[in-house]
């Protein structure tokens, strides 16, 4: 074997070698983020939690403190209206588009924790906030992404389906119920108690729709931002 064939060889054995590791580092630090964030949440406030970590793929480090939450609504009504929010149709979702958010409240009050809170969820993608420059295509960086299973209204969800289609959803399935209210005022308190920087006001707890309002019209005006007891109105 010549010298530039051990070389190449060598090359490659050190890459292959590196990545490796460099793999089973990062994904000992995502292993010790999960286990902090349950700690935390489960000794300060004994919220009950469906854990369901989204895989591996999502894990993306975070580098910035936490400063926003971004509300969301998702369901499977584009393909299932009459029955929108079967759980394993909305994960499936997330890992065919490659997202998700840290939280997500189902529609009798069930908290699903998806993600750490120290890792960047893809849940707010590109958008800006006039009092955030700084954060410009870069809000998940910043926030902590929740996602309440609901339905908008037939305008908020021209973009995924027909007038006709919307109205084979049930009425029930439309807007949210008292239990996600309830679920995530719990959810609120616990976030923001482990978040200093997050205020229970308007600019720091926002909606998609807010920080991208050309393409996204969630959490949508059917949520009552009232029922979660903002202050500074």
């Amino acid at each position: 074997m010549n010298k530039r064939l051990v070389l190449v060889v060598l090359s490659f054995m050190i890459f292959i070698i590196g990545g490796c590791s460099e793999g089973l580092h990062e994904e000992a630090v995502a292993r010790a983020d999960v286990k902090e964030s349950e700690e935390s949440l489960i000794i300060e406030k004994q919220i009950p939690l469906i854990k369901d970590f989204m895989p591996d793929m999502n894990f993306v480090p975070r580098s910035n403190v936490s400063t926003h939450v971004v509300l969301h609504f998702i369901s499977n009504a584009a393909n299932n209206p009459e029955n929108p929010y079967e759980y394993e149709d909305i994960r499936k979702i997330f890992i065919d588009y490659d997202v998700s958010p840290h939280y997500m409240i189902d529609r009798e009050g069930k908290i699903y924790f998806l993600m750490p809170e120290s890792r960047a969820a893809r849940h707010s993608g590109k958008g800006e906030l006039s009092a955030f420059s700084e954060y410009k295509d870069h809000l998940n960086k910043y926030s902590i992404g929740i996602e309440l299973l609901a339905v908008g209204t037939e305008a908020e969800m021209k973009s995924m389906m027909s007038a006709d289609h919307y109205k084979k959803i049930p009425r029930e399935h439309i807007g949210y119920t008292e239990e996600q209210y309830k679920a995530l005022n719990l959810l609120l308190e616990d976030i923001l108690a482990r978040n200093k920087e997050i205020k229970r006001d308007r600019i720091h707890i926002i909606g998609h729709d807010e920080y991208a309002p050309e393409r996204k019209t969630d959490p949508g005006s059917l949520f009552d931002w009232d029922r979660i007891m903002l202050e500074g109105e």
